[in-house]
């Protein structure tokens, strides 16, 4: 069995697909400068926008929402949040946030990514997981299509996904434009890196005077100060 057939037999997908506007999907890829995963383009176009488990939303091109837009102007803003986190050494980013193209999230704040390596061979992109206030991450070593079937099935668990995310339903849901934005990570000011290392020092950590901190010192200090 297929990816997409045991995706559809777990989650049916709406009935009334033939009434949606065919995607140009020339035009899509035009827009983003990449060419897309083939498994993607078959599950936008027979799901549409919606949520899998209540939970897990796909962004489609020209989404209802800006929230849900693959074409809009989210991933831009998620890649930035990224590449600044990585500078700044926030949260350890494992991949070049240039590498990484946001298309999913949840209604935790966790974004899911395609690891857009090989670039010209999208069907070969992995997927990967962001926390959504904290700093792990996530990597599947399939296609998105296989990934959210590992998930639904409960084969593959996911770390920041809360543990009931299958209860009661692993079912796809079609979106209502209206009713959905992703939950927002409370806004903090940027913490100088000195002082996380005077804590640590403080408190019995060892830390080097330069470089990165450590993601284990970092998420003892938020601990700390949440």
């Amino acid at each position: 069995m297929t990816a997409f057939a045991a995706l559809t037999r777990l989650c049916p997908p709406p009935e009334e697909t033939s009434r949606r506007r065919p995607i140009d999907w020339n035009q899509v890829e035009s827009v983003l400068g990449v060419p897309l995963p083939e498994d993607y383009k078959r599950l936008a176009s027979t799901y549409g926008p919606g949520s899998f488990a209540d939970y897990l939303r796909v962004y489609q091109p020209d989404g209802v929402t800006e929230w849900v837009d693959l074409t809009g102007p989210m991933p831009a803003r998620i890649r930035a949040q990224l590449q600044l986190d990585h500078d700044r050494g926030t949260y350890p980013v494992p991949y070049d946030p240039r590498q990484l193209l946001p298309m999913g999230g949840t209604d935790n704040g966790e974004h899911l990514f395609w690891i857009t390596e090989p670039r010209t061979a999208p069907d070969a992109w992995r997927v990967a997981v962001n926390e959504a206030r904290g700093p792990r991450w996530f990597t599947y070593d399939g296609t998105l299509t296989e990934f959210l079937v590992s998930v639904l099935s409960g084969e593959t668990s996911v770390p920041q996904f809360p543990k009931d995310v299958l209860e009661p339903t692993t079912a796809f849901v079609p979106s209502d434009p209206t009713l959905w934005a992703p939950p927002q990570a409370p806004a903090r000011p940027p913490v100088d890196s000195e002082t996380i290392r005077e804590w640590a020092r403080a408190n019995g950590h060892q830390v080097s005077a330069g470089g990165r901190i450590p993601a284990a010192i970092r998420e003892a200090w938020e601990n700390a100060h949440s």
